[in-house]
């Protein structure tokens, strides 16, 4: 699994501040304003969770995971939930889907809690500040970029490397000593 570097992230930021702009600006005149944030903050969080997905590399779990999402959204979108709540469960679930893919331990993971939290923090003073969804948004993403910058391995002390495979010239060499020598005690 390669992690996403700061630059990568700092350039999902800016497309997932473009988008929500976009978006907003698309659904704001069918839609009352907290119904459009809805969702515009679904939308963007479910092209992160598959941005997520991808660049993990992992096989296993992601139709799953993306239902689940799914699940979740729906519900909560249909519950009408207050819009800091709403916005809280998507991070909850950004924060999950991250630990779950890219963080080795419990520490990785509450390290990745903490930057989830500071992004939820840093966006909320943005839009206070100016008003601006597309600077809420580029502050919560790229602080959300530093989860790349977690060591994988935090917490766990000193790893062993894992094994690696062995020369496929080694394994032949080793079955056919044990073939012959099989051969001489018969």
């Amino acid at each position: 699994m390669m992690r996403p570097a700061f630059l990568e992230g700092a350039l999902v930021a800016l497309a997932a501040s473009l988008t929500s702009g976009a978006l907003f600006a698309a659904l704001s005149p069918a839609l009352p304003a907290a119904a459009a944030l809805r969702w515009v903050v679904a939308t963007v969080a479910l092209g992160y969770l598959l941005y997520l997905l991808g660049r993990s590399g992992a096989k296993v779990g992601r139709v799953s995971t993306v239902f689940a999402w799914a699940l979740v959204s729906g519900v909560i979108l249909a519950l009408d939930l207050p819009l800091p709540t709403f916005v809280l469960i998507h991070a909850g679930m950004t924060w999950l889907v991250r630990s779950l893919y890219f963080q080795a331990g419990l520490v990785a993971a509450l390290a990745d809690l903490g930057i989830a939290l500071l992004g939820l923090a840093a966006a909320v003073w943005a839009l206070s500040q100016s008003g601006s969804l597309f600077l809420a948004v580029w502050s919560l993403m790229l602080v959300q970029a530093l989860f790349g910058l977690i060591p994988p391995d935090l917490g766990l002390g000193r790893r062993t490397a894992p094994p690696t495979p062995e020369d496929p010239f080694e394994q032949a060499h080793r079955g056919a000593e044990t073939a012959l020598r099989r051969l001489h005690s018969a």
